[in-house]
């Protein structure tokens, strides 16, 4: 039986919401955006976590930052050590700065602001073990080995090739962390890494849940499980099924104005892990 364990997340609701450029192929400044539907569409997956008995910290969103609420883009937390983000497109910079005053505000000692470009949690999944991290679009691969070097974990580096799915969060997210005796267990999409890629993760991950070109477009590999527990978007009912079957409960939200932006729940919630 699968067993959730407590997890700690940090969000940031979407006061300022809007999709005002286009630094993802997501992105249409023409298209309206209802920033009340996506607020009541954060709070309700805000408070999906706390009923399934995890704790949320939020962080102040700031006016001018409308992308402040994709959380687990400015900061990767691996045994209580910070790596903070360093984004690549300016209009996004000024966020890394938010969070690191949030993380010092909270306690946290050891933490770093980044020398190469890295966008966090959306580059960046704890396995248990080690540390998957993506490249291609939007984290330079020299910050592999910088966070290697900050948080003290292996990195494995994945390179992405489809601009739709331009995070790793966005085509692979973490089922059930590595324990001293299970394997982690993970989901992803295959057709969004490099054929090197793939092959790597066949042979770390045999048993992983792979993802058909439905279950991506819908973000619903921008999933959050607390090793039971799978939130995903409402649409991501094939992938439901899959990971049904493998003992995990999906738990459905509703993440549609959020992904005009290109997010959905993970992109929303960077995880603590002290």
């Amino acid at each position: 039986m699968r067993v959730p364990l407590p997890r700690h997340y940090v969000m940031c609701p979407p006061r300022y919401f809007a999709v005002d450029y286009a630094i993802n192929p997501w992105m249409d400044p023409n298209v309206p955006v209802d920033r009340e539907r996506a607020l009541r569409q954060w709070t309700e997956l805000r408070d999906t976590y706390r009923r399934l008995g995890h704790l949320v910290d939020e962080v102040e969103p700031q006016p001018g930052l409308p992308d402040m609420v994709f959380a687990a883009n400015s900061g990767t937390v691996v045994e209580g050590r910070v790596l903070g983000a360093k984004f690549a497109n300016p209009q996004r910079s000024a966020e890394a700065e938010h969070f690191r005053r949030w993380f010092v505000e909270h306690g946290f000692h050891e933490i770093t602001m980044p020398q190469e470009t890295n966008e966090a949690e959306g580059d960046f999944a704890w396995t248990g073990h080690l540390l998957l991290a993506g490249t291609g679009f939007r984290t330079d691969p020299k910050a592999h080995t910088e966070a290697q070097e900050v948080l003290k974990v292996p990195v494995v580096s994945l390179r992405l090739v489809d601009p739709r799915y331009y995070h790793l969060d966005t085509a692979l997210f973490v089922l059930s962390e590595a324990t001293d005796d299970r394997p982690a267990h993970i989901a992803y999409y295959p057709e969004a890494f490099s054929p090197g890629s793939r092959a790597a993760l066949r042979r770390l991950f045999p048993d992983a849940v792979v993802a058909d070109a439905d279950d991506a477009a819908c973000f619903g590999l921008n999933a959050v499980s607390d090793g039971r527990h799978v939130v995903l978007p409402v649409e991501a009912t094939a992938l439901a099924e899959k990971v049904a079957a493998h003992g995990y409960e999906p738990v459905f939200v509703d993440i549609s104005e959020l992904r005009k932006a290109g997010g959905g729940p993970k992109c929303c919630t960077m995880e603590l892990r002290k």
